[in-house]
């Protein structure tokens, strides 16, 4: 996979992403015997030979995790208010690790953490057209009307929400369960539809992303995905890709 070159020298540990600009500028690098000066240029760190002071660049061992996320973390590298972030729960790691996708501070459930960008994309981008599948519960008795609209896409400031799966639903007056499976996650999205319906959401937790699901992982533990796990992932994403090319 292609990538700026001082990313690739900062992901292997030579420094910050600034530092790795300057030592660039300074000359200090080669790609496969030629010296390169300026900023911009994109190598593949699997196929190119780099070389920093005269020593090789290796890439770094890919890594992946699935954590179930407790409430009360975010999903990012950086907060300014130094609030408890998802990647924290992770231990041991020298990787610097980051999360597929998004999980809101007050939502639990899923999420994979990884240094792997390029499944990040795939997973991520909605040309992939990933699956995730959410355990939701509401206030109020969830209406015939209300399904038919969240399956049929609800207009809110960003756009037309695509349509949802609406599926293992238990409906009472005072509170409703079900599942919903999105192709996108937009920034509080399902709570945003359902508060366009008149509901609020008391519980929200990612159960599954494609077929990934542990229902063993307690909340706030996590495990290493296996080989199998990844490469299923991988698979599901092209898979996608290709069906969803042929139905154009």
């Amino acid at each position: 996979m292609q990538e700026r070159l001082q990313k690739v020298l900062a992901g292997a540990g030579i420094g910050s992403r600034r530092e790795c600009e300057n030592i660039i500028l300074e000359g200090r690098v080669t790609v496969d015997g030629n010296r390169v000066t300026t900023l911009g240029t994109s190598v593949d760190a699997e196929k190119n030979k780099i070389y920093c002071d005269g020593i090789l660049i290796k890439p770094e061992c890919k890594i992946y995790y699935l954590l179930n996320k407790p409430k009360g973390y975010l999903c990012t590298n950086y907060d300014e208010l130094d609030r408890l972030k998802a990647i924290d729960i992770i231990k041991n790691v020298k990787q610097r690790l980051y999360t597929i996708g998004r999980l809101d501070k007050q939502s639990e459930g899923l999420i994979i953490i990884t240094n792997d960008g390029e499944l990040s994309n795939k997973l991520s981008h909605p040309k992939y057209a990933v699956s995730k599948t959410y355990f939701v519960e509401i206030d109020g008795y969830l209406t015939d009307e209300t399904i038919t609209a969240l399956q049929s896409g609800i207009w809110l400031s960003f756009g037309k929400t695509q349509p949802v799966i609406i599926k293992k639903m238990h409906r009472g007056l005072k509170k409703s369960r079900f599942e919903m499976v999105l192709h996108e996650g937009k920034n509080r999205e399902i709570r945003r539809m359902l508060a366009d319906q008149g509901h609020k959401v008391k519980t929200l937790r990612r159960i599954k992303i494609g077929t990934l699901s542990d229902l063993n992982l307690k909340v706030g533990k996590y495990r290493k995905l296996t080989d199998e796990e990844v490469k299923s992932l991988y698979s599901m994403t092209e898979k996608n890709h290709m069906e969803k090319k042929h139905r154009k």
